[in-house]
């Protein structure tokens, strides 16, 4: 091998090995000073190896493959290549966002785990492996969102078990369904694999496609198999939260894009077209509804990520170079958005105490430092220009319509419209100031309907007000992903070069 392919080698690994021995390490040795460092480190080394394959694949257009026992396990094309990159640029968000929230070693070897399996995810070229990475992410992020501590966060944590540990199970019935429709042909579970097959027995193909991406749609929260999202969301740490949302959600539907590509090979796109506009529109709708009437900002934020899951997979769906850049630029988008917004959601609930969305009034005037960044980063999730996603959600309704969609797309933008006016009321009302006597009836008013209604827990003022200790250097990794986000359009030049080789490779071609 020459040096580049042995340096191209050494970053495929480097993305799984280093956060696995620091979780180990971690785990070992919880006490250790250097515990701290495990999960930042770890989503660094992913960054950089993520950064270095897509520059390698952008390039060349070729695959970097794993090499000796693990061959045909390990790929990255240019689509796993950004992903990966994606993972550790939203990891680094969110745990440096959240730096002064010290939870332990054991807490960051979880993180460790979680990072790796998300890294396995995106490399794996094999269905079956990403089937277990998966798997991993669930028991991995389940552990860190009891971590939250109580009863509720123990609830939250034991549903986003059963309910993702059902989509997974459906998954795997589908991939064994998958495999058994190559048997006596050669059958095979990798990815590359099977975009060159033709000879592939079309019934349990088609029953095989449709049940993987049933289960993958669980993990990847879209409607009707959302439900465990917003508990679990709402409940776990504002890092852990900040992950599952911002690329977790992602890691999960570039696998349905995956089955969607094999999909579309073997049996062309009506069938997944047809369940992927089902499931983004209903997603949205659901999403839409229920955000109106949120009463925890922290929930509010956990059905913007269905909100936006559906938008993804309306784009995905529609189809077409146009749409696919659109979809793979707007995972990037709502990630770092996304989990800015978590970890300042976690500075609102220490300084205010409550995650009650009428208990808080007057951030502007009370803490501007926190109500700057609030207002920015639910301005660039709303889709308000300059933000990147104004620019994709522009993009996925334009492709719908000059794919013949024109209902999809007006259905789209409707939804969108409502999800809009959801979070500008709901954000308008916590960032304006209030007078004090108008602002103790709201208090006492939520709280007495929060005791009969059954509002989120957290929305009980359960937890009392701390002094911010956000340091500046946190404050400026949030405001750093935000800016990043409105900047986004700016760099369109070399970002359409990277998502030109995405969806070409996404199409199979290498």
């Amino acid at each position: 091998m020459n040096p580049l392919d042995v340096f191209l080698q050494v970053a495929l690994w480097a993305a799984l090995a280093v956060p696995l021995a620091a979780a180990t390490a971690a785990l070992l040795r919880p006490g250790h000073p250097g515990a701290r460092f495990t999960a930042l480190t770890s989503a660094v080394v992913i960054l950089a190896a993520g950064l270095a394959l897509t520059a390698a694949t952008t390039t060349t257009g070729d695959s970097v493959e794993s090499r000796g026992f693990t061959e045909g396990l390990l790929r990255a094309d240019a689509l796993a290549a950004y992903l990966l990159a994606v993972v550790g640029l939203i990891a680094t968000v969110a745990i440096g966002g959240a730096w002064s929230d010290d939870r332990g070693g054991r807490f960051n070897g979880l993180m460790c785990l979680f990072l790796t399996a998300m890294a396995l995810a995106t490399l794996a070229d094999n269905l079956g492996v990403l089937w277990v990475a998966i798997e991993g992410t669930t028991i991995a992020s389940a552990f860190m969102v009891a971590h939250g501590g109580g009863r509720h966060a123990l609830e939250a944590a034991w549903k986003y078990v059963v309910l993702g540990s059902v989509g997974v199970a459906i998954a795997f019935l589908g991939l064994v369904l998958l495999y058994a429709a190559g048997a006596g042909l050669d059958p095979t579970l990798s990815w590359s694999g099977l975009m060159t097959r033709t000879d592939l027995d079309p019934s349990a193909a088609r029953i095989g496609v449709a049940l993987t991406a049933l289960g993958l749609a669980t993990k990847a929260g879209l409607a009707p198999m959302h439900s465990w999202l917003p508990d679990a969301h709402s409940q776990a740490p504002a890092q852990v939260s900040g992950l599952m949302s911002g690329v977790l959600l992602s890691v999960a539907f570039v696998g349905i894009l995956r089955v969607k590509a094999v999909s579309d090979h073997l049996l062309g796109p009506d069938l997944m077209r047809t369940l992927l506009v089902i499931a983004g529109l209903l997603s949205l709708a659901v999403a839409a509804a229920l955000m109106i009437t949120q009463r925890d900002y922290k929930r509010l934020l956990a059905y913007s990520s269905i909100e936006h899951m559906g938008i993804i997979a309306v784009g995905a769906a529609i189809g077409g170079p146009l749409a696919t850049a659109a979809v793979l630029l707007h995972i990037l988008g709502h990630g770092l958005a996304k989990a800015s917004l978590f970890v300042v959601a976690g500075r609102i609930l220490k300084a205010t105490g409550t995650s009650a969305i009428a208990n808080v009034r007057g951030l502007l005037v009370s803490d501007p430092s926190i109500a700057r960044p609030w207002l920015a980063g639910v301005g660039a999730l709303a889709g308000l220009p300059p933000g990147v996603l104004f620019f994709t959600e522009t993009a996925l309704v334009v492709a719908g319509f000059q794919a013949d969609m024109p209902l999809i797309s007006l259905a789209l933008l409707a939804l969108l419209l409502v999800a809009f006016a959801a979070l500008a009321k709901h954000t308008l009302s916590m960032s304006m100031a209030m007078s004090m006597a108008t602002s103790m009836a709201t208090s006492m008013a939520t709280s007495t309907a929060g005791s009969t209604a059954g509002t989120s827990p957290q929305s009980s003022a359960a937890k009392q007000p701390e002094p911010d200790a956000t340091t500046r250097r946190e404050r400026g990794v949030t405001t750093m992903a935000l800016v990043v986000v409105a900047a986004l359009p700016l760099f369109a030049s070399p970002l359409r070069a990277v998502l030109t080789a995405a969806t070409a490779a996404l199409a199979g071609v290498r």
